[in-house]
C-alpha cells in the first residue's frame, strides 16, 4: 500500500499546499494529494478560492520532477473545464503516475475523453460510484465512520480497480483503528491500495 501526503508534508496548517510542504513530501518519498483550480487563466494550487499568492501548477510539477522518486499524485479538481490546460502540463512535464478525482459528473466525462485517468468517489453518501467502468480506481471516503468492509475493498481490487483510502485523520478523527483494520487484514500489503493521510510518517511507522 502506498502512503501519500494530504496537501504535502506539513507541520502547521499554513504550510498546506505550499512549496515547502511539497518539497518535504517528495524528498521523503511520499506521493501527494493536492488541489487544482484556475486563476486568471492559469492553473494554480489552492483548496479554497484562489488568489495571487497561490503557487502555479507548473511550479508544483517542477518541484515533483526535481526528485528522483516520483510517487503517485492525486489531483483534486476544484473547478470545471481544466482538462486542456492540465493535459498540456502533464505532457510538458512528462507526468505519468497520477490520477484526478472529485470533479462533477459532466466534467469527469471530459477527463475520460481526454484520456486522463480518474478515480470515482464512493462514501456513505455516495454508495454507488459514478462512471465506475470508465474509472481507474475508487476514492474511498468515510465522512462519519468506517462504513465499508474488507469484501467491498477486495471486490474493487478483483475488478482491476485501485482504491485510495481517505484516512480518518483528514476528517479530524483518530486513524489508528482503521490502520489496524488494514493491517489485520493484510490490506496494507496490496500494491492496489493507497492511503491518503495528514500523518504520513506515523502511517509509515505503523505499517512497518
Amino acid at each position: 500500500m502506498e502512503i501519500i501526503s494530504h496537501r504535502g508534508l506539513w507541520e502547521s496548517e499554513e504550510e498546506k499546499n505550499t512549496v515547502i510542504a511539497f518539497q518535504n513530501s517528495f524528498k521523503n518519498g511520499f506521493g501527494t494529494e493536492t488541489d487544482f483550480r484556475d486563476y486568471k487563466g492559469e492553473l494554480v494550487i489552492s483548496h479554497d478560492i484562489a488568489d495571487e499568492n497561490c503557487i502555479t501548477a507548473a511550479r508544483f510539477f517542477e518541484i515533483f520532477k526535481s526528485y528522483p522518486i516520483q510517487s503517485t499524485l492525486a489531483l483534486n479538481i476544484k473547478a470545471d473545464g481544466l482538462q486542456k490546460k492540465l493535459s498540456d502540463l502533464l505532457k510538458k512535464y512528462e507526468i505519468k503516475n497520477y490520477f484526478v478525482f472529485d470533479m462533477s459528473i459532466p466534467d469527469t466525462l471530459g477527463y475520460f475523453k481526454n484520456n486522463i485517468p480518474f478515480y470515482t468517489r464512493q462514501s456513505e453518501y455516495e454508495t454507488t460510484p459514478s462512471l465506475y467502468e470508465k474509472s481507474e480506481g475508487i476514492w474511498l471516503d468515510c465522512f462519519e465512520k468506517i462504513w465499508f468492509t474488507e469484501d467491498l475493498i477486495n471486490n474493487h481490487i478483483s475488478r482491476e480497480k485501485k482504491v485510495a483510502f481517505v484516512s480518518p485523520d483528514l476528517h479530524k478523527r483518530e486513524p489508528y483503528d482503521f490502520w489496524d483494520f488494514l493491517k489485520k487484514n493484510k490490506l496494507n500489503e496490496s500494491n492496489k491500495l493507497i492511503l491518503c493521510t495528514d500523518l504520513p510518517f506515523k502511517a509509515k511507522s505503523h505499517f512497518n
